[in-house]
């Protein structure tokens, strides 16, 4: 039985996701300028090392900085497109972490060339998928996968 069932016995019980969902849709802006409402958040060893990654591969744009007294960067925040993706550096309190995101690209085949390009490792190499994209995979230097889509005519 699925969770979004309307049966008596829903484990949610009156509680709608759907509606849930909808109650973020609001005139009012929530998250600071520049930034998404939703953010991805990598933990990782060198937050120097993510951020030069994605600017090289994904022609992101850096938009924060954050350094501690060690002069490392503690936070960092890049734009990738239309959506803000925050790191910060990894602690023995915070371990690494590793994440999975889906990008959206206009040529996988050449987008996964340049991952691999700047010491990416292949997951899956491009290939045309069921569901009318184009798809590959690749893990980055600090473990997180990176998926990127194609949409095929």
């Amino acid at each position: 039985m699925s969770i979004f069932s309307n049966s008596p016995g829903n484990v949610l019980g009156k509680f709608d996701p759907i509606n849930k969902i909808n109650t973020m849709k609001t005139t009012k802006k929530v998250a600071p300028e520049g930034s998404t409402t939703l953010c991805p958040y990598l933990m990782v060893a060198s937050v120097e090392l993510q951020m030069e990654f994605l600017v090289k591969t994904f022609d992101a744009r850096i938009t924060n900085e954050t350094r501690g007294s060690d002069g490392f960067i503690q936070h960092g925040e890049v734009v990738i497109g239309d959506t803000n993706v925050m790191m910060g550096r990894s602690t023995e309190q915070y371990p690494s972490r590793q994440a999975m995101s889906f990008v959206y690209v206009e040529n996988v085949d050449e987008m996964h060339q340049t991952l691999l390009a700047h010491g990416a490792t292949e997951i899956m190499a491009p290939d045309n998928r069921p569901y009318a994209m184009r798809e590959s995979g690749v893990k980055d230097l600090h473990g997180n996968e990176w998926w990127i889509a194609q949409l095929l005519n």
